[in-house]
């Protein structure tokens, strides 16, 4: 079975049924609102609503009665449908968070991915892309008149007749990659991140180039390594803002690190002790980065990566 179905990435997953999108509009939602059984994500800030008790969910409203209700149905975005009803979406732009029920509050979703069910998480970082694609598309980038909402949100138009460019949702292709060499792997850090943090390599895809050219331009960049054969891992979408990260192992084909980029401060080979032993402090256990070095790392272990983890006391 392919690992992206039986294990899915965090954020990624079948969460919502789009199916009946592309036939979507204005009338749509309000049928759905009419109905009484819509539900709303609302987003502040970027931060999406959960309630942490007594464990950490999101926290879906219903639309109908709530403190929302007053939006304007331009103002909505349609998700889909989640456990058979439909699922709007929308920014609350305030300067402070708007009221929930006791217990629910907004919360910054990379920090509590980890934490939420699956699905759930998927459904929050789906909300938070929409409403970031909106935010950034209210004015058209040809003309700059201001635009209005299409396809129950999903698409915005110029308003300006003699333009009327059309804008979607976009997602920014990144490679994400991995280098081994026997038992070492190469991580890297940037200079912002908190002391001993390393993780695996990564960058935008550019114009003309495959996934594969991407790999091994941004490693030979950013650490004079030079990488061979690569080989798809999974993918995970990344909603901070609007990152598709593709996953990739490849075998170093040398071993000198050049550090002729100003990307990183420090990279490094690292033994599977090293990491076993907490030498790198590595990436948040919800980012692919982390599962690339865990695949790798129990592929040629006793002992499960997740597993040294604990015991050392960092899961």
């Amino acid at each position: 079975m392919r690992r992206d179905i039986e294990r899915p990435n965090v954020f990624a997953g079948p969460h919502v049924d789009r199916l009946k999108l592309a036939r979507a509009d204005s009338a749509t939602v309000a049928l759905a609102i009419a109905e009484g059984t819509a539900r709303l994500i609302p987003v502040w800030r970027s931060r999406c609503p959960l309630i942490r008790m007594p464990s950490p969910a999101a926290y879906l409203l219903e639309f109908a009665g709530g403190p929302f209700a007053d939006i304007h149905v331009d103002e909505l975005i349609l998700l889909g449908e989640y456990g058979g009803r439909a699922v709007l979406t929308t920014e609350i732009e305030a300067d402070a968070p708007p009221p929930l029920a006791d217990g629910a509050e907004f919360a910054d979703l990379r920090l509590v991915a980890g934490l939420l069910p699956h699905e759930e998480a998927g459904l929050l970082a789906y909300a938070r892309a929409m409403v970031s694609f909106r935010h950034r598309h209210r004015f058209c980038g040809s003309c700059g008149a201001p635009t209005r909402p299409q396809q129950a949100g999903r698409m915005m138009v110029c308003a300006n007749e003699a333009c009327a460019t059309e804008f979607f949702p976009r997602v920014d292709p990144a490679i994400i990659v991995l280098i081994t060499q026997g038992d070492r792997a190469l991580l890297g850090r940037q200079a912002g991140w908190p002391a001993g943090r390393y993780s695996t390599i990564a960058g935008f895809v550019e114009p003309g180039e495959s996934l594969e050219d991407a790999v091994r331009r941004e490693v030979l960049e950013e650490t004079g390594i030079v990488a061979g054969t690569t080989t798809y891992q999974s993918s995970q979408p990344w909603p901070f803002p609007r990152s598709l990260m593709l996953g990739f192992r490849a075998e170093a084909l040398s071993t000198d690190i050049h550090l002729d980029d100003e990307e990183l401060e420090d990279a490094r080979w690292f033994s599977r002790a090293e990491i076993a032993a907490g030498t790198p402090l590595l990436p948040f256990p919800q980012s692919i980065a982390f599962r690339l070095i865990e695949e790798w790392y129990d592929a040629g272990s006793a002992r499960p990566l997740a597993e040294e983890t604990r015991l050392h006391g960092r899961g």
